[in-house]
């Protein structure tokens, strides 16, 4: 079940990629390029990483702990 789950997400993010990149190849955009391959590729390992552990913990919770210890100073 899990991995029909992470070829479904693939396969959204691959028709992502085929739609977006000819407006790419217009012009000399290589920076533009490898931000959208970047970001591609971390949305895809969030992507797996949320279908094979879905009690992650998110951003959030990961914030909450950075700043917990400022928030008690200040107080």
């Amino acid at each position: 079940m899990k991995w029909g789950a992470l070829s479904a997400a693939l396969a959204v993010i691959g028709l992502i990629v085929l739609y977006e990149w000819p407006r790419f190849s217009r012009g000399k955009k290589s920076r533009e390029k490898a931000a959208f391959v970047i970001l591609v590729g971390i949305g895809a390992v969030l992507a797996a990483l949320l279908i094979f552990f879905p009690d992650m913990p998110g951003p959030t919770q990961m914030i909450d702990r950075l700043y917990r210890p400022l928030g008690r100073l200040l107080e």
